[in-house]
């Protein structure tokens, strides 16, 4: 059996939970990303019958705040071990905060393998977005195939490869064009989110599901909304027009929304 939960997904913070039951390794769990409090992730986890021994490690996409506020935290207080590329490793440790404890929980993934990582087997794919380093994971949950990107610009080839053989994608689908561009940002903003380095928005995210859905797509899962700029039902209604038209049948692939600032159900996938 494979779990995943979404903690929180969007500008307000970052957090997912996976979790598999293996006949050999038994309960295995690890977080990705950081950007709930410790004290709001064990609330999340008390309700959902889950406690801080439910994962063993935590995975980093990248070093903006939304994803690492409260790193320095699990760090001090839990002591799992952070995996992140020696590249992100370096920008955290250039934080103000945290260094000590961050330092001891370092683990360092090699790049174009898969790496064991809690039970799970992991490979980083680099994706277009304006931090140090920002990456995507492929995760081997035993037969499951996870994958999940949370910020990028733009799909890249290497991304696709990977979601057009898994199992359960996780993906942008930040923004609607028009409700970008009629919105109150700055020009500047704008072309920040829409220029390649940013965001990906709802029609980018629905072309790139044309390409990458496959027979053995389960579950799409659409993450980052812009509370501002995208609603639910325009990035659902994009990424289901586009399964539509990929020929997925009806009810073939479990598509959501992850919600912004509250948690998801527990998702057997």
């Amino acid at each position: 059996m494979v779990r995943f939960m979404s903690l929180s997904s969007g500008s307000c913070g970052n957090c997912y939970y996976l979790e598999m039951e293996d006949a050999v390794r038994g309960h295995c769990g690890i977080v990705i990303d950081a950007g709930v409090s410790l004290r709001r992730l064990k609330q999340i986890f008390s309700f959902n019958g889950l406690d801080e021994n439910s994962f063993s490690a935590i995975l980093i996409t990248h070093d903006h705040l939304d994803h690492i506020r409260s790193l320095a935290s699990y760090c001090k207080r839990l002591s799992k071990p952070v995996y992140a590329t020696e590249t992100l490793h370096r920008a955290l440790a250039s934080h103000s905060f945290g260094v000590p404890y961050l330092d001891q929980c370092r683990r360092d993934l090699e790049p174009e393998v898969w790496n064991d990582v809690a039970g799970f087997s992991v490979r980083f794919f680099e994706v277009p977005h304006d931090a140090t380093q920002t990456v995507g994971y492929a995760i081997r949950a035993g037969e499951h195939q996870f994958v999940i990107m949370t910020d990028l610009g733009r799909m890249t080839e290497e991304a696709e490869k990977f979601a057009s053989e898994a199992c359960t994608v996780v993906m942008e689908s930040n923004y609607d064009m028009d409700m970008l561009m009629g919105g109150p940002y700055t020009h500047e903003l704008k072309m920040r989110i829409c220029k390649g380095h940013g965001h990906l928005s709802n029609d980018e995210c629905a072309a790139a599901v044309r390409r990458i859905y496959h027979p053995g797509l389960k579950n799409l899962f659409l993450c980052h909304l812009s509370e501002h700029n995208n609603t639910p039902e325009l990035a659902y209604n994009s990424a289901f027009g586009a399964l539509r038209e990929a020929g997925a049948g009806e009810g073939e692939v479990n598509l959501r929304t992850l919600p912004r600032m509250s948690p998801s159900p527990l998702i057997n996938l």
